[in-house]
């Protein structure tokens, strides 16, 4: 199963997309743990993380994110700001697949 976590700056705001990433998920057939959490949260989080997305409204914690995760190989990237806008669950875990060599 693989572990998606989502960051944001409270961990609410990306409620709604880690809903529509799970749907699109399980119209896969896929098994998925898909959740949402402050940044705040995020050092906790490397050790069980498969890929970690920042809400766009975090990009510029990208760095400090990169460095607690490349040393696990954890792929760390920014969601696109149209496909969280328009929460666009579908589009967002086919970016996080793609990271993890998933595709």
């Amino acid at each position: 199963m693989k572990n998606i976590v989502l960051v944001c700056a409270a961990g609410m705001s990306t409620s709604l997309l880690v809903t529509k990433m799970r749907q699109a998920a399980e119209a896969k057939g896929m098994e998925a743990n898909i959740d949402a959490y402050s940044i705040s949260e995020i050092n906790g989080l490397i050790d069980t993380a498969d890929v970690v997305l920042l809400g766009p409204q975090v990009r510029y914690q990208k760095s400090t994110v990169d460095k607690l995760a490349e040393p696990k190989g954890v792929p760390v990237d920014v969601i696109d700001m149209t496909a969280y806008g328009t929460m666009n669950g579908e589009k967002v875990l086919a970016h996080a697949l793609k990271l993890m060599g998933e595709e």
